[in-house]
């Protein structure tokens, strides 16, 4: 208590100064390179997909510490299947596919009122490659994940898959199937074709992790595009969202300590209704083009930004850290890449951290009316910065929809909040 009523103190003298942030060569910034034996830390291998286990991604996402080689499987981003020993199925109307077991199955055809079920075990690895397949459903998902260990939903080069949902979806007992694809389990979207979902609700959920490394993947859905309860993970491929609620969406209801976003590739287009991107913990861009046009571009506990090239279009902040998790420090970070953020009029801001705020590196422009807010620490280190056509070095900060306030270095040390 005594913490707490000193930090609104401070806060109230923060506000009174009317100062800005200004550049700073100080050793308070996070490191972005890991050193070998942290790298070496946080890696598990298994015999049959080898990659990081999942309590050790949970922790590296709280840590700032992802990584392609740490996220990623080699069969994660692998774009064909083996189809040596597939089985062929085609679609017809009215009658469901049940997968029990481990291995590669190729579906093609056209069909209304199918679902694919994979029901196989919590050890199995299944790939289902479309291959030219189109089912349309009134009120049940097209495929449905039950159990496995992992699915892989493969697309066949120059073939064009349609999944569809017209109608309100039917509950499967305490399981509201949600979603056109929806999954209990690990979810890989790859492959070099195109995968075009439509959906009344969600157009891609899965209960654990999705990851997209291939294909061109078109969804236009009522609810969120993508969702997924642990992580959501884009290495490459073109992804086209268009949501009346949030293209990218990690998080588990009933802990707040998981449900990170991992970019390093792809060409992402979002045009949402609410954010863009929306992770509990932490939202990491390493690489790739992603365009915003959203309520929100970017929120998340904790927004590390190491690359890439990012326009944002949007109409109540274009960059957003917000205490979401308990697990996490709420602050923005940027070390690198060509970011532009466009905002709408109103009571907008360009970058608000609730927390901290760290420009290490990279190119950032903002036309916003309020470039910037922070209800922290605030570092200028490195990079450039263009507000409203003009380059400075100065970091104004909107606090409370107010004037200019923070002081050198911001706010207090470990203050957090704000509105």
């Amino acid at each position: 208590m005594k913490k707490r009523f000193l930090a609104i103190i401070a806060a109230a003298l923060v506000m009174v100064t009317a100062a800005s942030c200004t550049s700073q060569n100080t050793e308070s910034t996070t490191s972005t390179s890991v050193s070998a034996s942290q790298t070496t830390a946080v890696k598990t291998t298994t015999e049959t997909d080898s990659s990081i286990t999942k309590t050790d991604v949970k922790a590296s996402s709280l840590s700032g510490m992802l990584s392609k080689d740490s996220v990623f499987t080699e069969r994660d981003l692998t774009q064909t299947a083996d189809l040596t020993n597939a089985k062929k199925y085609t679609v017809k109307d009215g009658e469901n596919i049940s997968i029990t077991s481990e291995g590669v199955y190729v579906l093609s055809g056209d069909a209304e009122n199918v679902t694919v079920t994979v029901d196989a075990g919590n050890e199995a690895k299944v790939q289902l490659v479309l291959d030219g397949v189109s089912i349309k459903n009134s009120t049940a998902p097209a495929i449905y994940v039950k159990s496995a260990d992992k699915v892989f939903i493969t697309t066949t080069s120059g073939k064009t898959n349609s999944l569809s949902v017209t109608g309100s979806f039917t509950a499967d007992g305490d399981t509201n199937t949600d979603a056109v694809i929806f999954s209990k389990d690990d979810l890989v979207l790859n492959g070099k074709g195109t995968l075009e979902i439509n959906s009344t609700a969600n157009g891609v959920t899965s209960k654990d992790d999705l990851k997209v490394t291939g294909g061109k993947i078109s969804v236009t859905s009522s609810a969120d595009a993508l969702e997924a309860n642990d992580s959501i993970a884009v290495a490459d491929g073109t992804i086209i969202i268009n949501s009346q609620k949030d293209g990218l969406h990690a998080e588990n209801d009933e802990d707040n300590t998981i449900g990170y976003i991992y970019i390093c590739g792809g060409n992402i287009n979002i045009n949402a209704s609410a954010d863009g991107i929306q992770g509990t913990t932490t939202t990491q861009i390493d690489d790739g083009k992603i365009n915003i046009t959203a309520a929100e571009g970017i929120e998340s506990t904790y927004v590390k930004i190491n690359g890439g090239t990012i326009k944002i279009s949007a109409s109540d902040d274009g960059i957003n850290a917000s205490d979401k998790s308990d697990s996490v420090n709420t602050k923005i970070e940027i070390n690198d890449g060509d970011i532009t953020i466009d905002m709408g009029q109103g009571d907008t801001d360009g970058i608000d951290s609730n927390g901290d705020l760290y420009i290490n590196g990279g190119k950032i422009s903002v036309n916003a009316q309020s470039p910037f807010d922070y209800d922290g620490n605030c570092e200028k280190n490195g990079g450039t910065i263009i507000v409203n056509g003009e380059e400075t070095d100065t970091i104004t900060n909107q606090m409370m929809g107010g004037g200019t306030g923070g002081g050198q270095g911001g706010g207090p040390e470990g203050m957090r909040g704000g509105m």
